[in-house]
């Protein structure tokens, strides 16, 4: 699985993008989000990715940060969307403005995404109610190290608000393996 790439940026064609990474040429489809977010061409980028295979084609989506791949990834477990259905309801809405309409029940605005009906928007609220509760990362300010951290405590399956409550106690600069060390400690009450 290709989980990350960092490369030039060489080609921008909404929604498609191609890195250069040491002369082979990634095309991915990005979320507008992401594209905006982008540096002019010729620019280095490090963006997260998602490879989706199908019978008849591999496809690569890329993220400017892991909580929009997550975000991704969590759309795409929903009955009846696919990636192309997920990149668009991320270009469409912020994870914020998504999470708020899934938490409020406003299918008027989950039906404004594109590929979204009434249907489909019901079925969102059904199914992601508990999975985007609370879906927030620790501050923009944060080290790497920390967001590593972060990363490995949601792996391992705790989630984002118990995770986030224990790398604030953490000291801001350790590292990450002494860091999940501690962490664990601490979410097992030690």
């Amino acid at each position: 699985m290709i989980g990350r790439i960092t490369g030039i940026l060489i080609e921008k064609n909404p929604p498609t993008i191609c890195v250069d990474v040491n002369g082979v040429g990634y095309e991915m489809d990005v979320p507008m989000s992401t594209l905006y977010d982008l540096p002019d061409t010729g620019a280095k980028v490090s963006l997260y990715t998602h490879l989706s295979i199908r019978d008849d084609a591999h496809v690569l989506f890329g993220f400017g940060n892991a909580n929009e791949r997550r975000t991704f990834r969590t759309l795409i477990k929903v009955s009846g969307i696919g990636p192309k259905t997920a990149l668009g309801i991320l270009s469409g809405l912020s994870i914020d403005e998504l999470t708020a309409a899934i938490q409020n029940q406003d299918i008027a605005l989950l039906t404004k995404a594109p590929g979204i009906g009434k249907k489909t928007a019901e079925r969102m609220i059904l199914e992601l109610r508990d999975k985007l509760q609370g879906n927030t990362t620790i501050t923009p300010t944060a080290s790497s190290d920390q967001s590593d951290i972060l990363n490995a405590l949601l792996a391992l399956g705790y989630n984002n608000t118990e995770a986030n409550k224990v790398i604030k106690k953490l000291p801001a600069d350790i590292a990450v393996s002494e860091g999940i060390r501690q962490a664990l400690q601490l979410l097992s009450g030690r």
